[in-house]
């Protein structure tokens, strides 16, 4: 509303504010997707470190999210070295996960 009576009005000041709190909002909204990516990796972090050894489908199972998320996860967690992704002969479905020592 603050910014339509702006441009009615001629008023720079508040358009200038109107747009400035809609480029806020739009930061702390990306803000809180970044954090929730977080969040998620310290569960799953912590799922890791009380079942080692496990395995990103049942990784999904217990911590209620999708696969494809939990993988991502994974994917950040063993890139900054906390999870170690064990290597064995198996397919890479069933690829299991410890935290690094």
């Amino acid at each position: 509303m603050n910014a339509w009576t702006a441009q009615t009005k001629a008023d720079y000041a508040a358009l200038s504010t109107a747009l400035c709190l809609c480029v806020c909002a739009a930061g702390l909204f990306g803000e809180d997707l970044v954090q929730r990516g977080h969040r998620q990796d310290l569960v799953v972090l912590a799922h890791i470190a009380a079942h080692p050894g496990a395995e990103a489908r049942g990784i999904a199972r217990a911590v209620g999210a999708p696969e494809r998320v939990v993988a991502r996860n994974l994917s950040r967690l063993v890139e900054i070295g906390l999870v170690l992704l064990v290597e064995d002969d198996v397919h890479p479905a069933l690829r299991s996960y410890r935290l690094t020592s």
